[in-house]
This record gives C-alpha cells, sequence and structure tokens, in this order.
C-alpha cells in the first residue's frame, strides 16, 4: 500500500491537493489517513480527491472519548490512527507505543503537535506528520508518506516546501536522504569558536 499521512490541516487543505496530484503523477495512492483537527478536512478531502481517507477526530473536534481511534490494516501489519490529545503525544511516545502494542499494532499514526516525527521504538513505528498548515516546528509544512509490502516498509517525512521544488517523491527503500545544509554562523559565533585563541 502507498499511503499519505496528513493532520492537523485545520481548515486548510489546498497543500493536500498539491501534494496528493504530485504523488499520484508517480504512482496511485492506496489511502490518504487523516489524524484530525478537522475531520471535516477529512471528509472534504475525500469527496473532491474520491480516494478513501482513514480518519479519526481531534481535540478540535470534540473527540474526547476513548474510542477515539482506529486500526488500519495494511499486507505488513496493523497501523494505529489516533489524533494524539488523548495518549499525551506532548509529553512522551509512551502511551501512544504502549496502545499500539496493546492493539496487535506494529505503528501508530497520530498529529497534534503540529511538528513531524518518524520514529521506531522497538518493533513499533510512530509516524507524525506534522502539520502542512500550521507547523510548530519552522518547516514550513510536512507530511507523511508510508509504502509497505507483505514483507516490507517503508517511511519518511517530507517538508512541503522541498517536495513541492524537487522533481518528485522518489524514495523507496535505499533512498538517499537530501543533506540539511550546514548552519552558517556570523560574527558572534566566529567570536565563540575563536575565543580559546584570545
Amino acid at each position: 500500500m502507498r499511503i499519505l499521512v496528513v493532520s492537523d490541516t485545520h481548515g486548510q487543505c489546498g497543500r493536500v491537493y498539491e501534494i496528493y496530484k504530485k504523488l499520484a503523477a508517480e504512482a496511485p495512492l492506496d489511502l490518504i489517513v487523516h489524524c484530525g483537527d478537522y475531520s471535516s478536512d477529512a471528509l472534504e478531502i475525500q469527496a473532491r480527491l474520491r480516494v478513501h481517507v482513514a480518519w479519526v477526530k481531534g481535540n478540535c473536534d470534540g473527540g474526547f472519548g476513548d474510542d477515539n481511534w482506529s486500526i488500519l490494516e495494511t499486507e505488513y501489519g496493523n497501523f494505529l490512527i489516533t489524533h494524539g490529545h488523548m495518549e499525551n503525544v506532548d509529553f512522551s511516545q509512551q502511551n501512544l507505543y504502549y496502545k499500539a502494542l496493546e492493539n496487535d499494532c506494529i505503528g501508530a499514526f497520530y498529529g497534534h503537535t503540529h511538528r513531524s516525527a518518524y520514529t521506531q521504538v522497538g518493533d513499533v513505528y510512530l509516524m507524525n506528520p506534522g502539520s502542512l498548515t500550521k507547523p510548530r516546528d519552522g518547516s514550513g509544512g510536512t507530511f507523511g508518506l508510508i509504502v509497505t509490502s507483505e514483507d516490507s516498509i517503508w517511511g519518511k517525512i517530507y517538508r512541503y516546501d522541498d517536495f513541492m521544488a524537487e522533481g518528485g517523491p522518489g524514495g523507496g527503500p535505499g533512498t538517499q536522504e537530501k543533506k540539511k545544509p550546514k548552519v552558517q554562523g556570523g560574527k558572534l559565533r566566529s567570536m565563540l569558536n575563536y575565543s580559546d585563541r584570545f
């Protein structure tokens, strides 16, 4: 399966449509996962793109019940979908990790923090696609892509600006990641680096 993962669109779906068009030009997408805030965006995306969207309610949707999560079945294994506010992801991924294990999931998709993350804890994959419209990490907006088969899983977080500027998503197992540019310093940084010479 080839899955686009988004979250925290907060009423602004334009970038999702741009990303979908570019991803679908390379290879079909089987599904979009929307991790909440707003659930109405998930329904709008599904109606406009005519692709299935698996979604959950976020805190801005009033999703405060114990049952505000779902399970996505893939050929590699099941994924928990949640917004993350009920699992306290602002402070730790621990509750999310255990909830995935308790539900026989090999991974979890979540949002809420507006900060992207893709990590593996033990045998559990945890992906937060961040937010395309209201990022809190200085990224300019992010989303995730997951590709599964019967014997493999591959995932990546993309920055919207970089993705739209490049020729295509590429990616897959063995793909080289784009290196971040080296931080350039100013006069203060130079002084600190050479302070032992005075």
